[in-house]
């Protein structure tokens, strides 16, 4: 599942890879594509020092073990916490930080190319995440309270906070539109093209040229926020006779079940549309009628491909989705 930005005139794209995905980097004036694109190398590996669960040296892994201290961390992280328990609570626990180790136990504890390349066995249990409410973020001081045993991932957040922190700064800095996209996280700042950035939404891996057209993706135009898309079609392995993939259900801690392969949500921030359309995933059953009540426009498509979009969401290409 991917949101692709599309060719528009008069602007100028560049795409390399960062934080385990796809980076695209979309300017409208193309004589600062590359200054911006060395700010926002340097910014995505600010914030993978800061939050990556698979570096060692990184601040998030420092938090292992604190047992229980509180611990001073750089704003950056403190920055991103905020934003996960944030998330949290939004979305009732259904994105929750707290689930670094059932993300270890099903075998997710490193860059994903390498998952897919390791035969370990793994032990299914079913056991509950320590909760979002067992972190204590104390924004005026800077500090992290971590219970003894409890691992954090940021993944359900980390990467759409990225994208918006980047595209406000790029914007602001260069005085031009923007468009960072990581994976399938779409952040826009700065004054968009004429009918807004077009952006692919695919539900399937691989080009779109290579996929059924029927239900197979969608075109939008965004004007602000951000877009993001989360499913359980791409980030998949086997392990022991065992299918898996990286939603987990904090309920259970186990890959989640969920009647979507797919969820696409457009809200004010990335952050807030990447929470969404997560939490969709592990809400299942109710999830289009949840993303109704909050007003958030969003295409959910089930496992036999049908789609169902919640009020918002463009009938035709290139409406406008935020």
């Amino acid at each position: 599942m991917t949101t692709t930005p599309l060719k528009h005139r008069a602007t100028a794209a560049t795409e390399w890879r960062a934080l385990g995905t796809t980076v695209r980097l979309v300017v409208t004036d193309p004589a600062l594509l590359d200054s911006c694109n060395l700010l926002l190398a340097r910014h995505l590996a600010e914030v993978d020092a800061a939050c990556s669960r698979f570096r060692p040296d990184s601040e998030l892994a420092a938090l292992d073990t604190t047992a229980g201290r509180p611990v001073r961390v750089s704003p950056l992280l403190a920055e991103a916490l905020d934003v996960a328990l944030r998330a949290a609570e939004a979305t009732d626990g259904a994105v929750d930080p707290t689930v670094g180790s059932a993300m270890d136990a099903i075998g997710y504890d490193r860059d994903f190319t390498l998952v897919r390349e390791d035969d370990r066995p793994v032990r299914l249990t079913l056991r509950r995440t320590p909760g979002w409410r067992t972190v204590t973020l104390d924004r005026a001081t800077g500090t992290v309270t971590l219970p003894a045993g409890v691992r954090l991932d940021l993944g359900a957040t980390a990467k759409a906070w990225a994208a918006d922190r980047a595209a406000r700064t790029l914007a602001d800095t260069a005085g031009c539109g923007v468009l960072v996209g990581l994976g399938g996280d779409t952040a826009v700042a700065g004054a968009a093209p004429a009918g807004g950035w077009q952006v692919r939404v695919q539900d399937v891996t691989g080009p779109v040229d290579d996929t059924p057209a029927h239900g197979a993706y969608a075109t939008v135009g965004l004007h602000s926020g951000g877009l993001a898309t989360s499913g359980t079609t791409a980030r998949r392995w086997r392990r022991g006779g065992h299918e898996l993939h990286h939603i987990v259900d904090p309920r259970t801690g186990l890959p989640v079940r969920s009647p979507w392969r797919t969820v696409s949500v457009a809200a004010a921030t990335c952050a807030d549309a990447n929470a969404a359309s997560t939490a969709a995933l592990v809400k299942g059953a109710g999830a289009e009628q949840w993303l109704t009540r909050l007003g958030l426009p969003a295409r959910l498509v089930t496992r036999n491909g049908a789609v169902v979009t919640t009020p918002g969401w463009p009938t035709e290409a290139g409406e406008a989705a935020a």
